[in-house]
């Protein structure tokens, strides 16, 4: 059986193999959760191995700062936590003004 891309052209792209798992798995998690694809298509149909394809065309890479993007994803769920309270809030405050007319 023939796995396209191969882990040879795969592993020149990724300095060791646990690096390409790390890399494939959390490609595959953001393309589950509705990332953008970098490419335009795909051969495979499953995200591991769009995310391998990925990686394979060098559009995915290591991200050798990965404490600031972590940084960086907290700071985005912080103001989506703090933007849907606000929204809450405002809705509470439509209803009470509403229940007094």
């Amino acid at each position: 059986m023939m796995l396209k891309p191969s882990i040879d052209s795969l592993l020149d792209r990724v300095n060791s193999k646990y690096s390409l798992v790390i890399l494939a798995s959390k490609r595959a998690h953001e393309l589950d959760a509705g990332a953008n694809a970098t490419l335009e298509n795909f051969e495979s149909v499953k995200s591991v191995g769009q995310a391998l394809e990925e990686i394979d065309a060098e559009t995915v890479i290591v991200d050798p700062h990965p404490e600031v993007k972590r940084a960086r994803i907290r700071l985005e769920e912080e103001e989506r936590k703090a933007k849907k309270e606000q929204e809450q809030k405002e809705l509470e405050q439509r209803i009470r003004q509403e229940q007094k007319l």
